[in-house]
């Protein structure tokens, strides 16, 4: 199973330095799984950047995954895990759903660099 945060799908939907690095995760639709919380960062930034049109496309190819949503226990996962790692919310939150599902997390968020499980791409 497959995770890509929030900062992966904005490289992907842009089309950025390091779009192709997420190609394939993003691509193996049976393995893809999007914490609930990244349709939240995702949407607000392409709404942002790029407007209406392009945020709810965003969302709509987003929904072709495996939605996770955030239940009790991945909260109080999340919680245990920010408290932990001092992260973020929503990093704590997208990192307690990859461990949930024994998935690997696609990123370029450098707060997640040296986490086991995470497969890191430097921004460019």
């Amino acid at each position: 199973m497959n995770i890509v945060d929030s900062s992966g799908w904005i490289e992907y939907l842009t089309d950025g330095n390091g779009a192709k690095f997420f190609a394939d995760p993003i691509s193996n639709l049976p393995e893809l799984l999007v914490p609930s919380i990244c349709f939240y960062e995702v949407y607000r930034i392409v709404l942002r950047e790029m407007g209406d049109k392009p945020a709810e496309a965003a969302a709509a190819l987003m929904q072709t995954a495996r939605v996770i949503n955030l239940d009790m226990n991945i909260a109080l996962s999340a919680a245990a895990i920010g408290h932990e790692l001092k992260l973020a919310m929503a990093d704590s939150v997208i990192l307690a759903t990859t461990r949930n599902f024994s998935a690997t997390l696609w990123t370029q968020d450098a707060d997640f660099k040296d986490i086991e499980g995470v497969k890191y791409r430097a921004k460019s």
